[in-house]
Formats: C-alpha cells, sequence, structure tokens
C-alpha cells in the first residue's frame, strides 16, 4: 500500500512555506532548465491537487530550447501589428519575453463538463500554478508565476494552440535566480482574520483595495 502524507508533521515544510519568494524573471533566471526527470517531478506534484469532480480542469505547454524564441516572436509579432510606432526596443523586449529564464511553463486552465460550478475548476488550476512553484522549488530552482498581456491576448493564445475554453492561468518562469531573493510586504493577519461568531464584524481586508482602480474585468470570457 502507498504511503500517503496526510496529517504527518513536517516543519521544513512549514518552514519553507514561511519564507518562501517569487524570483523575479525581470531580473534575469539563469542557467540549466530543469532536466526531464526534474521536468516530470515537477508537474505530477503540479497535477497533484485537490480536484472536485475529477476533471482535471488544466494542462500545460512547456517551452525550452528553440520553442522560447518562436514564442516570443508570435508575441512580438501580435505587439507590432497593434502598436506600429513601437521602437525597436520595445520590439526586442517583447520577443525576449520567454527568454527570461531557461524553461517557461504555461497552465492553461481548460473548462470541463461536469456537474461541480466552473469556479471550482478555476481554482484547482490555480493550486495546479502554486504546486508548480513549490516543486521547482523543492528541487533548487528559482520560479515565478506571471500571465502579462499576452497571456489574455486572443491572437496569442490561438496561435499557441488555445481556443474559447481555454485560460492561461499563468506562464511559470524556472531557472536559477541571478539576483539575491528581497522580501517584500506581506498580508497582516489582523487584516484579514475572523474568528467568527454570529455577530462578528468580518475584517475582510478592504484596506488591500487599489482605491484608484475599479473592480476588474474577469480577464476572459469562456466560449464553447
Amino acid at each position: 500500500m502507498t504511503d500517503l502524507f496526510t496529517g504527518k508533521k513536517s516543519p521544513e515544510l512549514l518552514e519553507y512555506l514561511h519564507k518562501r519568494r517569487s524570483a523575479l524573471a525581470k531580473k534575469g533566471l539563469v542557467g540549466d532548465a530543469p532536466s526531464a526527470q526534474e521536468l516530470e517531478q515537477i508537474l505530477t506534484a503540479a497535477a497533484r491537487v485537490p480536484d472536485h469532480g475529477k476533471t482535471c480542469p488544466f494542462y500545460f505547454l512547456v517551452f525550452q530550447g528553440d520553442a522560447r524564441h518562436q514564442a516570443g516572436q508570435i508575441v512580438a509579432d501580435v505587439f507590432a501589428r497593434e502598436n506600429p510606432d513601437a521602437s525597436a526596443d520595445k520590439l526586442r523586449e517583447e520577443r525576449e519575453r520567454f527568454l527570461r529564464a531557461p524553461m517557461v511553463i504555461g497552465v492553461v486552465y481548460r473548462a470541463r463538463q461536469g456537474k461541480h460550478p466552473l469556479w471550482e475548476q478555476m481554482m484547482c488550476a490555480g493550486a495546479a500554478c502554486q504546486n508548480l512553484l513549490l516543486a521547482a522549488n523543492a528541487l533548487g530552482y528559482g520560479a515565478q508565476w506571471l500571465s502579462e498581456w499576452y497571456a489574455y491576448h486572443d491572437d496569442v493564445r490561438s496561435s499557441f494552440g488555445l481556443d474559447g475554453r481555454d485560460v492561461v492561468a499563468g506562464f511559470m518562469y524556472i531557472g536559477q535566480p541571478s539576483v539575491e531573493a528581497e522580501e517584500r510586504e506581506r498580508p497582516d493577519l489582523s487584516q484579514i482574520l475572523t474568528h467568527w461568531t454570529p455577530d462578528a464584524a468580518l475584517n475582510k481586508g478592504d484596506g488591500y483595495n487599489r482605491d484608484k482602480f475599479d473592480l476588474p474585468k474577469i480577464g476572459f470570457d469562456i466560449k464553447e
């Protein structure tokens, strides 16, 4: 029988979760990409997430080697078409999007037929992204979860093979950090924690609103 880890103490894992930090792709992720064996380990961990209905509402796209150049050219071509006055430097920046790390993994949320809410499927895909990051970290790699404009652009999406049921949950940049990680401000638990009672005033974290913005659009429209 397989030894499953449910309720097993792991102080090392808890410390890792308390100290994890994204490695910024804009600073450059360098070195070798994960090996084929490491990639399998990373994606196996990414796929082992809570999944109500067992629909596996996600799949993976791996950009490595020349595929990173080809993907970046698609991004740059779309940008140039919509921004004909863009400078050569800006076009180069767009062309090199996928060159900021030796490996980029796209996690794509795909809406599945089933009786459970789509929102639960979306959260499952998000959990796959987080597991992927942690698995990459556990193998000694830095990683960052990004989307950026091209994740939502229909021309880029279709060029990557996505259709109306597909949404990029994130592009995961993986490599060795080229600069030392710096901490950033983290949520104040007192602003987002309520020990609930019927008459409790809920701490909903509204202080984290960005007042100059309205509520954002969902960012995608699922179609058949």
